[in-house]
């Protein structure tokens, strides 16, 4: 597994990376733990997670489980100098905390965190979404920033990464991050740091597929000149991309099925629209001309653009896992990727 360095922090990580948001929920404690030995055996030493998780649904009750999970895992196997931890502060949330985060809650979160990974540091603390507001999970259709205060919204970013300073000077995290941010939200959480000669910024967490490039125009630019890495969530489109929901299937145990059961839509946060199925047919077709592995290629993808960018691959049990871990490695020929652009062009944005 070939390695990559987060921005200009000087933090290596693996090149993929191995999500967890199902770990507490659709995935028992023995069935994680299992899958971070497969990861790691793999060369995967990069874990993503986060306060609010387990997601599908978010409770009150097991927020924080996921990264107990993992503390526990490394309480077992040790070695916590063989991996790097990610995690994120909530946003404004009924089922965390209604205002989100600043800097005087940040100083908390990180310790909370630490206390339940069962470690000392963590190596890169990323803002789940922005307190401003944001266009991510399907709210970009009808974005609308004009509630928007810019001088409370720099005020808000100068306190936070104040903490973000005292937090990396006392040892407790390595490395900043952002998630579901915007060009202009990212330039500003820079600037406001190189004024305040604190961390910047060097990562920032989308969402990113072959059916959702928002990020390949104004975000592109900017992590290109500000190095800046993408963690890009959701490389498989929430499991559209595998193939399982076509035909309007929704099989046991998916996200979509645990979704409904706890009386949601099971539209897979707004993914499942008219054109989905289209763009992923395409897609399958794409890959089965090439024999290729749709959702391998899907992973490949994200690993191969004109920008800094860790897919992170999520399952909700160890055979999933296998599955991808198969065709991680795989690199896609010039070919395939011109006839990605193409399919691009012809459905672009399906949701």
């Amino acid at each position: 597994m070939q390695r990559m360095t987060l921005g200009a922090s000087g933090v290596s990580v693996s090149a993929v990376s191995l999500g967890t948001m199902t770990y507490g929920n659709q995935t028992d404690m023995a069935d994680a733990h299992g899958q971070m030995d497969m990861a790691l055996e793999a060369g995967i030493s990069f874990l993503d997670t986060a306060e609010m998780y387990p997601v599908n649904p978010v409770e009150r009750e097991t927020v924080g489980r996921t990264e107990e999970f993992i503390g526990a895992w490394l309480a077992s196997r040790g070695g916590r100098d063989k991996v790097e931890i990610a995690t994120k502060v909530a946003g404004p949330s009924d089922k965390v905390r209604r205002e989100g985060y600043d800097g005087r809650i940040l100083r908390e979160t990180i310790d909370n965190s630490l206390r339940r990974l069962r470690t000392d540091y963590i190596d890169l603390y990323q803002l789940h979404w922005p307190v401003r507001g944001s266009y991510a999970f399907r709210q970009n259709w009808r974005y609308d920033p004009r509630k928007q205060d810019r001088q409370k919204t720099l005020d808000h970013m100068a306190d936070v990464i104040g903490a973000v300073d005292e937090a990396v000077r006392a040892g407790k995290i390595r490395a900043f991050g952002l998630s579901n941010e915007s060009a202009w939200g990212t330039s500003r959480w820079i600037d406001t740091a190189e004024r305040m000669g604190a961390p910047r910024v060097v990562s920032v967490q989308n969402e990113y597929s072959l059916m959702c490039r928002l990020y390949d125009t104004d975000m592109a630019e900017v992590a290109v000149n500000e190095d800046v890495t993408l963690l890009a969530y959701s490389p498989l489109a929430a499991g559209l991309l595998t193939g399982k929901y076509q035909g309007g299937l929704e099989p046991e145990g998916s996200r979509a099925a645990v979704d409904r059961k706890h009386g949601g839509q099971g539209d897979l946060g707004g993914r499942r629209t008219k054109r989905a199925p289209q763009a992923v047919a395409a897609y399958h077709a794409l890959a089965d001309e090439f024999g290729l592995d749709p959702v391998h290629m899907s992973v490949a993808f994200t690993r191969q653009r004109p920008f800094a960018c860790i897919p992170i691959i999520g399952a909700t049990s160890r055979d999933q896992l296998d599955h991808m871990l198969k065709g991680v490695d795989l690199v896609l020929s010039d070919e395939v990727l011109k006839r990605i652009d193409r399919l691009h062009r012809d459905i672009p944005l399906p949701y």
